[in-house]
């Protein structure tokens, strides 16, 4: 949330108050941190270095550790970045983490994946399609491909004859015939625009008598299966995407703390009410209180300082 009589001077100085002598004053950060906005911490971080001639980013680094550390960070990071930063630790080393390729790349809006594939480029040195290319392969990677160009039609209004041609055209791409016609279902899914793709999943359920999120169930399997999927709910209803993705991050034993992290961190400023109100509705149970019982600390308080009740 954006504070109202913002001072970056201030909230420095209470910064490195917080960090400076024996111990860290970890409340007086979160005070700090979760009650600014993206753009505002952009400022703090700017007016620290010119006070103390310090990075806040190292400080801060040499101060907390674990999740709490992890969390910090990232909000300490311009949106774009983030995006940028999580694509490029999803593909560097050792294994790839598809579902996270699928988390952003699948959906961000055009102007949003304009802006990671050129911050790739400037702050790592890389080719982002070079990456996804050397780290996933096949169908998936063509989906991926697909989705960097950031090209999808963004005309709102629906045009229903093509969304009934689109529905018949993927039926006979996939149930309609023996084996799958998998360019078909790429082409329609990473050029329609959401509103397009939305009224193509209806008019599918009435040709099909199936809904197609169970057709690409049938008709693919993986990692192609769970990007389509993101895809189609993103333009159901993006927000319960993040709700589900939030929900499996917590869901049984120990939690995948960097999902976590990354959704509440990069929603926080979009859709993060609506996301909490769709959470309480598919769970019946708030996002707060799983978090709450899931979470522990100082990362606990933050996490609830962002998220309200």
């Amino acid at each position: 949330c954006t504070a109202p009589n913002f001072d970056a001077n201030r909230d420095a100085e209470i910064l490195r108050k917080a960090m400076k002598g024996f111990g860290t004053d970890e409340q007086a950060i979160i005070d700090v941190v979760a009650n600014r906005s993206n753009d505002q911490r952009q400022k703090i971080k700017a007016a620290f270095k010119t006070m103390y001639g310090k990075d806040l980013i190292k400080d801060l680094k040499s101060e907390l550790s674990g999740n709490v550390e992890e969390l910090i960070l990232a909000l300490f990071m311009p949106s774009t970045y983030y995006d940028a930063w999580s694509l490029r630790h999803a593909m560097k080393g050792v294994g790839t983490q598809e579902r996270v390729l699928i988390e952003i790349l699948c959906t961000r809006t055009n102007q949003e994946i304009r802006d990671i594939v050129n911050c790739y480029k400037s702050e790592f040195g890389r080719d982002i399609e070079q990456d996804i290319r050397a780290d996933t392969s096949g169908h998936f990677e063509r989906l991926l491909i697909s989705m960097c160009q950031g090209n999808r039609d963004e005309n709102q209004n629906v045009d229903y004859q093509k969304a009934q041609e689109d529905a018949q055209r993927l039926y006979q791409a996939g149930e309609g015939r023996l084996g799958t016609d998998e360019s078909c279902f790429n082409m329609v899914l990473a050029s329609r625009s959401f509103p397009q793709l939305k009224a193509t999943v209806e008019a599918y359920s009435r040709i099909a008598n199936r809904d197609l999120l169970s057709s690409i169930d049938r008709e693919f399997s993986g990692n192609v299966e769970r990007g389509l999927k993101a895809i189609l709910q993103c333009a159901l209803n993006r927000p319960a995407f993040f709700a589900e993705r939030l929900y499996y991050s917590m869901k049984g034993a120990g939690t995948d703390d960097s999902t976590l992290i990354r959704i509440i961190v990069t929603r926080s400023e979009i859709d993060l009410v609506q996301i909490k109100q769709v959470f309480s509705q598919m769970y019946q149970k708030t996002l707060a209180s799983m978090i709450s019982s899931d979470t522990s600390g100082d990362y606990r308080r933050l996490l609830l300082a962002i998220v309200g009740q």
